[in-house]
């Protein structure tokens, strides 16, 4: 009856986190279009994520595929390199100062993202990572501590005080 698994599971998991994330919004008040209360965008978009997942769902048991698009083995490299990522980038924004782990500020942090990010890829080269990371500093800090005037560490405690 699935003619797609692939189609069918990321349908499947869609509708999950929607359905999740707008239950979740149901805690927060909601208001109306007007005024928008901070469960509003949650909402929003966890029902959207939740119909787009039951059209992908319905898509999977209809379209039919040659092989039924199997699902494959589990991508364990990836999600270890992400996610330690942003682990990461978390502890060096803010530092973890239970552990004695000053706080390495907003730069650092974002090049330790991109570095540990990349390796998740099947190609690394370290020019471009760099390259990337650079543009991604510059314009985080123009976004978040020019123009947004938001207050968190730049650059290391130890350099700055």
């Amino acid at each position: 009856m699935i003619k797609s698994q692939k189609d069918f599971f990321s349908g499947l998991m869609f509708t999950l986190v929607g359905g999740g994330f707008a239950w979740g919004a149901t805690n927060y008040t909601i208001g109306t279009g007007a005024r928008m209360g901070p469960g509003y965008f949650p909402m929003l978009l966890g029902i959207f994520l939740a119909v787009l997942g039951a059209f992908i769902t319905f898509y999977s048991l209809v379209e039919h595929t040659e092989d039924g698009e199997p699902v494959g083995k589990f991508a364990w490299k990836p999600i270890v390199f992400v996610l330690g990522a942003n682990v990461v980038f978390g502890i060096l924004l803010a530092g973890l100062p239970s552990l004695g782990i000053p706080a390495m500020g907003l730069i650092a942090a974002i090049y330790a993202l991109v570095i540990i990010a990349s390796k998740a890829g099947d190609s690394f080269v370290l020019r471009d990572v760099l390259i990337l990371a650079t543009i991604l500093s510059v314009g985080s800090y123009l976004a978040f501590i020019v123009l947004l005037k938001l207050q968190m560490p730049v650059w290391p405690t130890f350099i700055t005080g």
